[in-house]
């Protein structure tokens, strides 16, 4: 097989991968590259894509891990070549997977700094001292929003209006691939957003109207995610809380973990943060460990002893 039909069944894969189980653009651009690099490494060794065992496919992940790769890359790369070897396999290219038989690495992501309720409490009391400004308003809302819902930022800032719907207890959000769910408000965050959009009119383009829940006068037409960070890091600051340690993304951290610190169920969270695999929300189970080890401390006759 020639290099340019390889490149052809790589493309053709993608294709699939769009089509079939929208994929993400960032997530067809990883697989796409990691392919082409396994391609590569076969072709030196004179082999190619469709005649590949799971011998040289372990080579291949070991000289990943000595190479440097991180655990979540390797892991990754794998992926790309499990989803590969299906699809060769359900084409009938295959009459079998060489990735079957092979474990990925064992890691557990590492999280970042995960604020504590209190931590939180003081976030939040730092946005409303603000709200005598419109954009106070907006970003006591946003604070709100994120960690009623644990929205991804870049699904918040770019919500569109229709996202409120009908009903003021949810919002419609379309996550990655395109998958749409629908994620609940509680009281604080349905308050923040009716005196939002009583504002929201001080953040129209010169035309009055825009599509976006968040409009802005620049050229994405919403508050951009580097934006909604700065002004983030700086009511950290205010709040007295380390601002490096602060981000968008730590605020949807904090929504899972404490969700599951209260009982809350695993599969509910994965719905709730747009997770395609429960997999990924799994990295949050540290919370169920410590309760679970805390219920037995309490509860289990031994540990009265």
């Amino acid at each position: 097989m020639s290099q340019a039909q390889q490149a052809a069944l790589i493309e053709a894969f993608l294709e699939m991968m769009s089509a079939e189980r929208g994929a993400a653009k960032n997530t067809l651009e990883s697989y796409g590259r990691d392919l082409a690099g396994f391609a590569d490494f076969l072709s030196r060794r004179k082999r190619h894509l469709e005649n590949a065992d799971t011998p040289i496919i372990r080579r291949y992940l070991e000289g990943l891990s000595s190479a440097g790769v991180s655990a979540a890359t390797a892991a990754r790369h794998l992926s790309a070549l499990r989803q590969f070897y299906r699809f060769l396999l359900a084409d009938g290219l295959r009459e079998e997977d060489p990735t079957s038989n092979i474990a990925g690495p064992r890691h557990r992501r590492p999280l970042p700094h995960v604020l504590s309720e209190p931590e939180i409490d003081r976030l939040l009391e730092a946005a409303h001292a603000r709200d005598a400004t419109p954009k106070g308003v907006r970003l006591s809302c946003m604070l709100e929003i994120l960690y009623a819902t644990g929205l991804r930022v870049g699904e918040m800032v770019s919500l569109p209006l229709s996202a409120i719907g009908s009903h003021p207890h949810l919002l419609m959000v379309r996550g990655k691939g395109g998958r749409e769910r629908l994620t609940p408000l509680g009281e604080p965050a349905k308050a923040a957003l009716e005196a939002y959009l009583t504002e929201r009119t001080y953040f129209l383009p010169a035309s009055g109207v825009s599509r976006y829940l968040f409009p802005s006068r620049g050229a994405q037409g919403h508050l951009t995610r580097h934006r909604f960070a700065q002004l983030l890091g700086e009511l950290a600051a205010e709040a007295g809380l380390p601002s490096r340690a602060i981000s968008p993304h730590s605020l949807r951290h904090a929504f899972a973990t404490h969700l599951l610190a209260h009982g809350a169920d695993l599969r509910a969270v994965q719905q709730m943060l747009g997770h395609a695999d429960i997999s990924t929300t799994e990295i949050y189970t540290h919370v169920l460990d410590h309760r679970m080890q805390a219920l037995v401390r309490q509860h289990h006759p031994l540990a009265q002893q």
